[in-house]
This record gives structure tokens, C-alpha cells and sequence, in this order.
């Protein structure tokens, strides 16, 4: 299904501290250059409309958190989502993910990394493009510290599929998966993004699981 259509950030909304571009950010992303603290770094890929940065920054306020998403206006978005609700330890990027795990996150320093409802691109041509794939995984590896977290998340049972089969062959120090249970909603943004919230409400079956670094 597409993206639905989004509104601008208010212009009264305050987004440097929640906002970069891509090109604008250190050689190196860690804590300390983001956020000038040693807090344990988070990172989601993807992050839409911000819903999961929002309420996951919020929760966990001895953590910070980088939102990674491609399309600068829906980046933009979960800014203004951060900014409305004064998160200091969360913070949006617009651009690829792929060059700044490949050169500007150094190993073994990531707390967790988050995917939830990548695209799939159906097509068998266009695999290479998901968010979750040969080289991503190995990255995404790399990058997190022993003892540290991938969760992955989809409402595609091919992706998922092929996901989990990856990771064993390619990443095997991520070990098992581990099955992450659906938890009740209690109100209508208690998901843990846009997209969990509408497969769940069209009857959408959505597979969850984390591995956790060996």
C-alpha cells in the first residue's frame, strides 16, 4: 500500500535540534557527536512518519535515538513529532542509510538497530534495494555490540522469510530469532508505527523478531 500524504512541520516548529540532512552530519556518528553524551545509540531505518522514535525516545530517556529516513518529507515530519514533544535524546536524518553504516558508524558501537515494515519491491530485479539485504545485514552486524539487538519487523512473509534465511547464512553471530509477541493497543496510535497500526487494523498478519548479537 502507499504512503499516505503528509502535512509540513509547522514553520513555528524549532527542528535544529531534531533535523540534519545527510551531508550535514559528522564523519563519525556516535553519542558523544550527536547528542554530546555517552549514552547507548539507537538507530531505526526507515522511521516514516516518526511514530516509533517518538514514543520509543520518550520511554527511554537513557538512550538516544537516530531516525534514518530517505524521504526528506517524511523526515522532516517526525522532526516536527520530536520537536512537539521536546524529545532531547532523538533526533532525524534525511538520506540513505546504506553509506553511513558502511562508513560512518564505527563497529561494535550501536545499542540496537530497528527495521519495521521496509519496503519489500516485489520484484525479484529490485531485491537489491531493500533495506534488509546482503550487505546491509553484515553492516548492521558490524555496527552493533555484542549483546546488542536487530529487530525486524514485516506484514510480507516472503521478506520475512528470506530475512530470517539471510541472517543464518550470512550473520550467524546474530544467532536465533526471536519471536517479539503483538501486544494489545490501548489507544489508536498504540503501535509501534503507522504501518503496524494499519495491517493490524485490515487483519494483516505481521511477523516480528529480534536477534540478539552473540
Amino acid at each position: 500500500m502507499p504512503r499516505s500524504t503528509i502535512r509540513r512541520p509547522s514553520p513555528e516548529l524549532d527542528l535544529s535540534a531534531h533535523f540534519r540532512m545527510s551531508d550535514d552530519l559528522p564523519a563519525e556518528l556516535t553519542s558523544q557527536t550527536l547528542f554530546q553524551n555517552d549514552r547507548p545509540l539507537e538507530i531505526e531505518i526507515g522511521s516514516g512518519k516518526g511514530l516509533f522514535m517518538s514514543t520509543v525516545s520518550q520511554a527511554n530517556p537513557l538512550h538516544n535515538f537516530l531516525g534514518i529516513e530517505i524521504a526528506t518529507k517524511y523526515a522532516r515530519h517526525a522532526a516536527g513529532r520530536l520537536s512537539s514533544g521536546q524529545n532531547t535524546n532523538a533526533m532525524m536524518v534525511a538520506g540513505n542509510a546504506e553509506p553511513l553504516f558502511q562508513k560512518s558508524i564505527p563497529s561494535e558501537s550501536l545499542e540496537a538497530v530497528h527495521v519495521y515494515f521496509p519496503d519489500p519491491w516485489w520484484k525479484k530485479r529490485h531485491r537489491k534495494r531493500r533495506v534488509v539485504n546482503e550487505v546491509s545485514v553484515r553492516n548492521y552486524c558490524q555496527a552493533i555490540r555484542s549483546g546488542g539487538r536487530f529487530h525486524f519487523w514485516t506484514d510480507v512473509l516472503d521478506y520475512f522469510e528470506m530475512t530470517i534465511e539471510m541472517i543464518a547464512e550470512l550473520v550467524p553471530e546474530f544467532g536465533v530469532p526471536i519471536p517479539e509477541e503483538e501486544i494489545e493497543a490501548t489507544h489508536d496510535l498504540d503501535y509501534h508505527t503507522h504501518f503496524e497500526r494499519r495491517s493490524r487494523q485490515h487483519h494483516i498478519p505481521v511477523y516480528r523478531v529480534r536477534f540478539e548479537k552473540r
